[in-house]
């Protein structure tokens, strides 16, 4: 196991304790940006909500954020639509991005279920080109894993 899936099986360890079954999804989201943005020094960390035909602006750490994102649109959209993580490592080649910050240069997001259902994603994007590859989807899937329960 290399040293980054070594953080990630302890960052999931940490993540699936910090989830609390009673409270809501708004908390648990949060806690679970703030303990992944912390942990591996992301540039922004946040959940997008599924709201009708768009994505929502939910719990986040860093700066300032888009609000909506349509259905299919950007990354965000992209990974709703298609029903599966999408690793993004230069934002700029990337048709459609849509650029809330012009200082993320890579991102990864991570659909989030309920009972098999997207209810959001997971969007986590870096300073840094390529910072995100195969080891980062799987581990962030697993750790989404954790919220898909009826």
């Amino acid at each position: 196991m290399t040293e980054k899936e070594q953080k990630y099986a302890l960052v999931a360890k940490q993540a699936a304790a910090l989830i609390d079954i009673n409270a809501g999804d708004i908390a648990n989201y949060a806690n679970i940006c703030a303990l992944l943005h912390g942990e591996f020094g992301f540039w922004w960390t946040g959940v997008y909500l599924v709201k009708g035909d768009y994505l929502e602006l939910g719990p986040f750490q860093g700066p300032v954020a888009c609000t909506r994102i349509p259905f299919g649109k950007g990354v965000c959209g992209t990974a709703w639509k298609e029903n599966r993580s999408v690793v993004v490592p230069d934002v700029d080649e990337f048709p459609g991005h849509i650029a809330c910050s012009s200082e993320s240069r890579s991102e990864i997001v991570v659909p989030l279920r309920k009972g098999g259902i997207i209810t959001g994603v997971l969007d986590i994007d870096s300073k840094n080109y390529a910072a995100f590859d195969e080891i980062d989807a799987a581990w962030l899937e697993r750790i989404c894993g954790l919220f898909d329960r009826d």
